[in-house]
């Protein structure tokens, strides 16, 4: 059984993102045209669908009490194979990467809040964060460090990151971008990576809710996942 620990405390749940340098040198870990996370030398050719959205049949998850997100919230079954919380009404959009699965970024209807999801390269949500904020690595205009959590214990392996961005490149200008990415050893044993990111403007509760909750209902490919009662987290049977 896996259990994930911190974040918001009206959902209880946080697991950990993970950044990679980008290749389109905005300075931050937009996966839709990224670099390798041991050199700035590009990853290579990516190609982005962002196709039609399989029908409810496709993605709807049975309902029950105990894994249901809240509301305005759905469970979304990717096309990648994970499972994951996202707002109702959003639109996915995936880029290829050269590591594990694609990219994949869900988006509100005004361009202006974003979950992120990918596959870490490196080996822990350390190693990730640690290359991220090195010197080497560009960072986004305005780039300011807000915290820094590790969460090693309790069996979770996780970091999460929040920092803010005057501007990112492809997205439209908001002001001031606020993000917090998180990176997490997941049941599978691989290193994945959630990421939301909003306005600054209208208060940073609201990238951390996003979060929290897509964390919450996260359940990697090839893994059945279940929340059950009197667990405040998502849990894993192999």
């Amino acid at each position: 059984m896996w259990s994930v620990l911190g974040g918001a405390a009206a959902v209880g749940v946080a697991v950990a993102l993970v950044l990679t340098l980008p290749a389109g040198g905005d300075g931050t870990d937009d996966r839709d045209d990224k670099a390798s996370s041991a050199s700035p030398t590009t990853r290579g050719s990516t190609s982005t669908t962002e196709g039609p959205e399989p029908t409810p049949e496709e993605t709807a998850s049975p309902s029950d009490p105990a894994t249901d997100p809240p509301a305005g919230y759905e469970l979304y079954e990717d096309a990648e194979g994970f499972t994951i919380a996202r707002p109702v009404g959003w639109t996915r959009k995936s880029t290829t990467s050269q590591h594990g699965m694609d990219v994949v970024n869900y988006r509100s209807l005004d361009g202006q809040r974003r979950l992120q999801v990918f596959e870490v390269a490196e080996a822990s949500p350390d190693e990730s964060f640690e290359l991220f904020l090195s010197d080497e690595t560009p960072k986004a205009e305005g780039f300011r460090k807000l915290d820094l959590n590790h969460m090693n214990d309790g069996g979770l392996t996780a970091a999460r990151l929040e920092y803010l961005a005057d501007s990112i490149g492809g997205e439209p200008e908001v002001g001031t971008w606020h993000i917090v990415d998180e990176r997490f050893v997941a049941p599978d044993g691989k290193v994945y990576a959630i990421a939301a990111y909003g306005p600054d403007a209208d208060g940073r509760d609201d990238e951390h809710e996003l979060l929290d909750i897509a964390l919450a209902h996260f359940c990697p490919p090839n893994t059945t996942c279940w929340t059950g009662p009197g667990t405040e987290t998502g849990a894993v049977l192999g």
